[in-house]
């Protein structure tokens, strides 16, 4: 993986990082939101599509969970790591701890395989660059806490409640085909939202 995005120029970079750790998450980081937090220069517009890249915003500019785990400031440096080495990681393959002594290699490997010219090369390499110097990209990736003891234990009462309602004589079977459904629950402290779900499950999946 390699995105293709990169700024003009980087001299705000380290500024703009820091003020999505100081302020609040607006509903769409757009052009008007740069200016609003005094980056008014055009030049400074380019953050926009590296952070799409990097999964901090949306296609449409709203802020991403992992923008959000960012402003945490004991996380900063892993988060972004962890979008660096998501999206920029082809590059980890020339030099795991990559430096500016590798700056020659990362730009071949933009014009490999974007077929860039030497100078977006150079500017896509100077983008790298910029976040790297933000980042720990061998810190562990954060990962989101444990739902507390009592939502965890719903989750079990229910779920073993489902494990028996399918070998129930109205489970849905195909020409002798068995249907695993996986369900990612969110992390949420609210048991109301653990409850709504496995109830929409049992009127909807596990019924005739």
């Amino acid at each position: 993986m390699l995105t293709d995005r990169y700024m003009t120029s980087i001299k705000n970079v380290p500024a703009i990082m820091q003020k999505i750790i100081d302020g609040t998450a607006p509903d769409r980081f757009s052009q008007a939101h740069l200016k609003s937090i005094g980056f008014k220069s055009s030049n400074d517009q380019g953050i926009i599509p590296v952070l799409k890249a990097l999964g901090f915003l949306s296609a449409d500019g709203a802020p991403s969970q992992r923008y959000l785990a960012y402003r945490d400031r004991t996380r900063s440096r892993s988060v972004l790591g962890e979008a660096l080495r998501e999206n920029y990681g082809d590059l980890f393959h020339i030099n795991e701890s990559l430096s500016e002594s590798d700056r020659d290699a990362v730009e071949g490997k933009f014009k490999s395989v974007h077929n860039s010219s030497d100078r977006v090369a150079q500017l896509q390499a100077m983008t790298f660059f910029a976040l790297l110097a933000l980042a720990d990209p061998k810190a562990k990736a954060p990962t989101l806490p444990a739902p507390p003891a009592s939502i965890a234990s719903s989750v079990e009462d229910n779920g073993s409640r489902f494990k028996s309602q399918e070998s129930h004589p109205h489970s849905v079977h195909f020409s002798g085909l068995r249907y695993n459904i996986e369900i990612h629950l969110p992390a949420t402290k609210e048991i109301e939202v653990y409850n709504a779900i496995f109830k929409s499950i049992a009127e909807n999946l596990l019924n005739d």
